[in-house]
């Protein structure tokens, strides 16, 4: 087998006849666009916009810089440099089909670690016109429980003492953002690419108060003049495996770090950038006057819908969505939790038929090609269902509706936070920051019931509400004298309200 050619500018040509590769001259592209966290969505998702969008003419200017803020970012930054920031995208089909194709919409990175000060240089050059981040859902540095920005967070300490020297990403934005006022540039646009609802509005009221703390004439500034458009992103992007690696050096191309996802993708952006934007519209992104139903309706069916099958698979003993999905029980409480608990609390959302759009959500997630794995779904769960599923839970208590099947995720949830292991004994850790705040309170299910819902950080007060404490305190009682789910979730179908 002749060996791969490796991913690099040079090698395109020849890469050209395996794949499809940028067909723009990517030597005349000028980086307007600042991306914060590349990780595999934002490259299966606006990156894969703006290369769409760079083979026309009017593009030039909006090429991507990426930036990592953290030492975990110096892989991703070493393997772009590398492979003179161009990677592979696979879009996995249902039917077992993959189309790779090369990306080249990044045109550099930047590792903060290692030159802080050209981070902020990048950001505050006038070429700049818009900041984007995916920084994960805890990453804004919200208290949950009081809703309110927590200045006791380490970092946000240092950047409060030494703003030349930032370590946090409102540390970097404010920093650059005071450079451009002190010379009289416009400031770029901060588009918050995060599954968040009102994305753009708590990326603001964060930025916003930490800048009122550190330097108040700048957040004045910022609060008549910057741009903070909410959004809502979509496209299931699995982490990267072995066996992509593999998968491409098998076709002849070396590539260290692939991106697969599925097909489906979805962009629907507030129109405000008053200092510019591309065109992603001419390449299947959505510009509204407010985003705010789409957002509700993807974070409470799509991101919820993960956590439900994420929490009871992983107590089942499954490892990726796709095998949660294959079975019967599974995807029957999936819909069942959809119609009865998610849907009723929807806003009407234009254009968007709700029968239909759950239907292909149920096709996505059973998508054989993208094995999803439920420990990267159930990450970082603290932040995630304090978003996605509690605020369900509370509308429906609201109206005497259903919270059978959010009570058995919350139960799950607890079990195996509690005893560290899946249905099947075998460990199961999902990276959590409150990982020992939750193992904690799980751990004091046996003493009191309702011990995990008790933690105000992430369940607010449900534990006060007394039809829920019991519906909550039935089920964790029931799964842990009998782990096994799947008679649980048929109990929860047959009887979604008792």
């Amino acid at each position: 087998m002749n060996q791969p050619i490796e991913i690099r500018q040079g090698h395109l040509e020849a890469l050209r006849r395996i794949l499809p590769c940028p067909a723009y001259d990517r030597s005349r592209i000028r980086a307007g666009i600042v991306h914060i966290g590349v990780g595999g969505f934002h490259r299966s998702h606006e990156a894969f916009y703006t290369d769409a969008l760079l083979a026309g003419p009017e593009a030039v200017n909006w090429g991507i810089c990426g930036v990592g803020l953290r030492e975990a970012d110096r892989k991703i930054g070493s393997v772009l440099k590398k492979q003179d920031f161009l990677y592979t995208l696979m879009v996995k089909h249902p039917d077992g089909r993959i189309e790779p194709r090369i990306i080249g919409s990044i045109i550099a990175f930047l590792l903060s670690a290692d030159d802080p000060q050209a981070v902020i240089d990048k950001m505050a050059s006038p070429s700049t016109r818009i900041v984007s981040l995916t920084i994960t859902e805890g990453g804004y540095n919200v208290d949950p429980a009081s809703g309110e920005f927590d200045f006791s967070n380490h970092g946000i300490q240092h950047d409060l003492a030494h703003p030349q020297s930032p370590a946090t990403v409102f540390g970097y934005l404010a920093a650059a953002l005071r450079r451009r006022r002190l010379a009289g540039l416009a400031p770029f646009t901060i588009l918050s690419c995060d599954n968040l609802q009102r994305n753009g509005d708590i990326a603001r009221e964060t930025l916003l108060a930490f800048a009122g703390r550190q330097d108040p004439e700048l957040a004045k500034w910022i609060e008549r003049d910057v741009a903070f458009p909410n959004a809502m992103v979509d496209r299931i992007t699995p982490i990267t495996g072995p066996e992509d690696i593999q998968y491409m050096a098998g076709l002849g191309v070396g590539d260290e770090w692939p991106v697969s996802c599925e097909p489906f993708r979805q962009w629907v952006i507030e129109d405000k950038f008053p200092n510019g934007r591309p065109a992603w519209e001419d390449v299947g992104a959505q510009f509204v006057a407010d985003v705010t139903p789409f957002e509700k309706m993807k974070l409470r069916l799509l991101n919820a819908g993960h956590s439900v099958l994420g929490w009871l698979g992983a107590l089942h003993g499954y490892a990726t969505i796709d095998a949660c999905m294959g079975d019967a029980v599974f995807a029957g409480v999936l819909k069942a939790f959809l119609d009865l608990e998610a849907t009723p609390i929807l806003d009407p959302v234009q254009g968007i038929d709700l029968e239909q759009y759950k239907q292909i959500l149920i096709e996505r997630f059973s998508n054989p090609n993208i094995r999803d794995s439920l420990t990267r779904i159930c990450s970082e769960s603290s932040a995630k269902i304090t978003k996605f599923l509690v605020p369900t839970v509370t509308e429906n208590l609201a109206r005497n509706g259903s919270t059978r099947f959010a009570a058995l995720v919350f139960a799950a949830w607890c079990y195996v936070c509690d005893k560290g292991v899946d249905g099947n004994g075998r460990p199961f850790a999902a990276a959590d920051a409150m990982e020992a705040e939750l193992h904690q309170a799980a751990l004091g299910t046996s003493a009191d019931p309702v011990a995990f819902l008790r933690l105000r950080s992430v369940f607010g007060d449900l534990a006060d509400n007394p039809m829920f404490r019991d519906e909550y305190a039935k089920v964790v009682a029931e799964i842990y004298a009998n782990p096994d789910i799947r008679e649980d979730m048929q109990a929860a179908m047959i009887h979604p309200e008792s």
